[in-house]
C-alpha cells in the first residue's frame, strides 16, 4: 500500500460513525479488491525491478564488453600507428632504394656504353692479334727454316773439317780393290792350273769386300750431308755413336786418339732423329780431338747411364779444359776460341738446339787443366712409344 492510502484508513478509523452491514461489508470487498490491485501492482513492480536488475547487469556486460573492446581498440590503435610507422619507414627505405635502382641503371647504361666500346675496341684487337699471329707464324717458319739452313750449314762445315780424314778413309778401300784385283788379273793372265780359279773368286770377293765398304762411307756422307725434312722415330743410341765415330774414327787414329765407350747391355732407345744426333756426338767429337793437340794423353770417353725415364750420356776428353771465363758463352751462335778460319762457332749451338728439340738437356762440367765433361740428358723411349712408331 502506498501512503495515501494509509492516510485514509487513518482518517476512517478515527471517523467512527454508525454504519451498516451491508455497506461495511461492501467496504470490506472493495478493500479486498483494491488490495489485490495493489499486490498485482507490486508484483509488477518486482518483476520491473528484477527486469531492471537484468537490464543493469546487462549493462555492466556490455560496460566491461566495450572496456575490453576499448581495450582492444586501443591496442589495434597502437599496432596500427606502429605499421604507419613501419609503413614510413619501408616507403622511405623504398624510397631510397628506387633512386640507388635509378643510380644503379644509370650506371648500367654507361657500363653497356663502355662495354660497346670495349667490344669495339677488342673487335680491332682481335683482328690486330689474328695479323699479329700470322706475322708470328709467318716469322716462326722464317725462323725454323733459318735454323734447318744454319744446321745444314754446320753439317757442311763439318763435312768440310772431315774431307782429309774421309779422302783416307776412302782411300784405303781403293787401293785394296786395285790390289785384289791386279792379283786376279795376275792370276788370269799367268793361267796357272790347280786352284787359281778359286783364288781368282776370292780376290775379287775381296775387291768387292772394299767396294761396299767405300759405298757404305759414301752413302753415310750423302745421308748426312742431305738437307731433309725433320722426322721423329725411335733411334738406337749405341748405332748413332758408331755413326759418329765412323766419319772421325780416322782423324782420331792419325792423332793418336784413344776412344773408350761404355754402354748398357740392353739396347738404349730415344725418340729422335738420327742424323741430328749423329751431328750432336759428331761435334762433340770434333771439338774433343781439337782440344788435345797439345796433350800427351788423348783419350776420349763415352759413357751412357739409364733410369726408368731418362738417359744420361757423359763425353769426356783429356784436354786443357775451358777457361771458365767463357763458358757461359760456348753455346752461344757463331762463338770460338779458335783460329780464324779454323771454326764456325756453330758447333756448340746446333748442338745445344738440337738437344733442346728432343726435350733434353746438355750442360758443360768443365775441369780446367784436367779436360771437360758434356753431360746429355735425353728422355728414354717407352715401350708403348716404340710400339706407337713401329705400328
Amino acid at each position: 500500500m502506498n501512503e495515501d492510502t494509509e492516510v485514509t484508513l487513518a482518517r476512517s478509523e478515527m471517523e467512527v460513525t454508525p454504519v451498516s452491514l451491508e455497506q461495511v461489508k461492501e467496504d470490506y470487498f472493495n478493500l479486498q479488491q483494491h488490495m489485490r490491485a495493489l499486490e498485482a501492482r507490486v508484483q509488477k513492480s518486482e518483476e520491473r525491478r528484477r527486469a531492471l536488475m537484468h537490464i543493469l547487469s546487462d549493462l555492466n556486460e556490455m560496460n566491461h564488453k566495450l572496456n575490453d573492446q576499448r581495450k582492444a581498440m586501443i591496442h589495434i590503435l597502437a599496432d596500427y600507428e606502429q605499421d604507419r610507422s613501419r609503413l614510413a619507414k619501408q616507403t622511405e627505405r623504398l624510397d631510397n632504394s628506387r633512386r640507388a635502382l635509378m643510380h644503379i641503371l644509370q650506371d648500367s647504361y654507361q657500363s653497356n656504353l663502355r662495354l660497346e666500346n670495349s667490344r669495339k675496341a677488342m673487335i680491332h684487337i682481335m683482328s690486330d692479334l689474328r695479323e699479329t699471329t700470322e706475322e708470328v707464324r709467318h716469322r716462326e717458319l722464317e725462323l725454323r727454316e733459318k735454323q734447318e739452313q744454319l744446321v745444314q750449314a754446320g753439317k757442311l762445315a763439318t763435312l768440310g773439317e772431315l774431307t782429309t780424314g774421309i779422302a783416307h778413309e776412302l782411300n784405303n778401300p781403293l787401293n785394296n780393290i786395285g790390289l785384289f784385283i791386279g792379283n786376279a788379273i795376275d792370276l788370269i793372265e799367268f793361267g796357272r792350273d790347280g786352284d787359281g780359279h778359286e783364288r781368282v773368286l776370292r780376290e775379287l770377293g775381296r775387291a768387292m769386300q772394299q767396294v761396299r765398304k767405300a759405298t757404305e762411307i759414301i752413302s753415310h756422307l750423302r745421308t748426312f750431308g742431305r738437307a731433309a725434312s725433320v722426322s721423329y722415330q725411335p733411334v738406337v743410341l749405341s748405332e748413332v755413336i758408331t755413326s759418329s765415330f765412323s766419319l772421325i774414327q780416322e782423324q782420331l787414329r792419325l792423332r793418336q786418339i784413344g776412344v773408350k765407350v761404355e754402354m748398357p747391355d740392353e739396347e738404349v732407345v730415344v725418340i729422335g732423329n738420327a742424323i741430328q744426333l749423329e751431328q750432336v756426338f759428331l761435334n762433340l767429337l770434333t771439338n774433343a780431338r781439337d782440344a788435345m793437340n797439345e796433350q800427351e794423353e788423348k783419350q776420349i770417353i763415352i759413357t751412357c747411364t739409364t733410369n726408368d725415364d731418362l738417359v744420361e750420356i757423359r763425353v769426356r776428353d783429356t784436354g786443357s779444359g775451358i777457361d771458365p771465363a767463357i763458358a757461359p758463352r760456348i753455346f752461344d751462335p757463331f762463338f770460338t776460341t779458335k783460329e780464324v778460319g779454323a771454326g764456325t762457332g756453330l758447333g756448340l749451338s746446333i748442338t745445344y738446339s738440337i738437344i733442346q728439340e728432343h726435350q733434353g738437356n746438355i750442360q758443360l762440367e768443365n775441369h780446367p787443366g784436367k779436360g771437360s765433361l758434356f753431360l746429355i740428358q735425353l728422355p728414354r723411349a717407352s715401350t708403348d712409344q716404340e710400339r706407337i712408331f713401329t705400328s
